[in-house]
């Protein structure tokens, strides 16, 4: 019977044509380090240290009062964001009638929600969530959110945070009905997941404040502008969770059910969805966590709510009110958070008692 070779403790155990792949990874590594010292060495040698970068792209000879001049330089910076300025403006202005259509229809719906609910009489509100609170999370759900929505009132906040419920409900709706198809496409056709991966990658990485710059352009100060940042902000959980959902599906569960005759339409919408459904309710909670969050940065565009009392704190320097605004966003966020994920946690045992 052959011996199985054994490696010793001071070695790695080698097969085949290994010792070959090590010997070419460390001359890559080799090759690599000696690029990087020889363009150090060129570099030092030609330009010295602390050498910039090439920004200058055209100089200009500007004539002073004093019968002088100046040297005015064009960087790279300025002519690209020259060129995104101009592609903003030719948008905005040609698409005016758009955004302004768009602005109404937004201003119309918020109105709406906020009166109705400004309308309903605080106790009925506070009584409502506290007993749906303890339909899916027990007697502490219902303590915390009727404690919260008590400090809230008490606190003098209601309004605005009635004005804040309303950009939320206005915004995750707009985010889910843009990202759950884009999500199902994305899980049914690779190319479109391939295309979508870096775009959603940039969204959720761009710092919050820069979706304000084009939300100004189009809608101008108010809380449409406001809305409109909140949904690139908060669109790409959706996407990515309803993609994954989809894509977690198990295959020999589509067999089984394409084996039976079904269209692609019926396994997407009888299976696929259904079963996935615990993954997506986890996009749209972190989609409407994330536009919560987004709301609040909002009111530095006029859009209202709890954020506006956050930015007046801040600008008179009044940590006290500062905070006491503070604690009713979070405390709403945690009240939405536990009220998704209950009813998220309801929906995936109730396919598990199914299943």
């Amino acid at each position: 019977m052959a011996r199985a070779d054994r490696a010793s403790p001071g070695q790695v155990a080698t097969s085949g044509d290994q010792p070959l792949d090590v010997i070419r990874l460390h001359a890559r590594w080799l090759a690599g380090l000696g690029i990087v010292g020889l363009a150090l060495l060129v570099s030092l040698l030609v330009w010295g240290p602390e050498m910039e970068f090439p920004t200058t792209v055209s100089s200009s000879e500007v004539p002073t009062t004093g019968g002088g001049s100046i040297t005015l330089d064009r960087t790279v910076r300025e002519v690209t964001s020259g060129a995104i300025d101009d592609a903003v403006t030719r948008i905005t202005n040609d698409g005016s009638w758009l955004f302004d259509g768009l602005s109404t229809a937004v201003d119309i719906v918020l109105v709406q929600i906020e009166n109705g609910l400004k309308w309903l009489p605080w106790p009925a509100i506070v009584i409502g969530l506290a007993l749906l609170s303890f339909a899916v999370g027990g007697w502490r759900l219902l303590a915390f959110t009727a404690a919260a929505l008590l400090f809230v009132g008490f606190m003098d906040l209601w309004e605005n945070m009635i004005d804040t419920i309303a950009l939320m409900v206005v915004a995750v709706a707009i985010a889910v009905l843009i990202g759950l198809p884009l999500g199902v496409l994305a899980s049914r056709n690779q190319l479109a997941d391939n295309l979508m991966r870096p775009i959603l990658d940039a969204m959720q990485t761009m710092p919050s404040f820069v979706y304000l710059l084009p939300g100004i352009l189009a809608f101008g100060l108010g809380k449409p502008a406001g809305i409109f940042a909140t949904i690139i902000y908060a669109v790409p959980p959706v996407i990515r969770l309803t993609n994954l959902g989809i894509r977690q599906v198990p295959s020999e569960t589509i067999e089984a059910v394409r084996s039976f005759g079904a269209s692609p339409l019926q396994i997407l919408a009888k299976v696929q969805i259904p079963m996935a459904l615990p993954t997506i309710m986890a996009g749209i909670n972190q989609t409407t966590l994330m536009a919560l969050s987004m709301v609040t940065i909002a009111s530095m565009v006029a859009a209202g709510g709890l954020g506006d009392n956050v930015l007046r704190a801040l600008q008179k320097n009044q940590p006290g009110n500062g905070a006491i605004a503070g604690l009713a966003i979070v405390f709403l966020a945690i009240i939405i958070d536990r009220l998704t994920q209950a009813v998220s946690r309801g929906r995936e045992e109730m396919l598990r008692s199914v299943g």
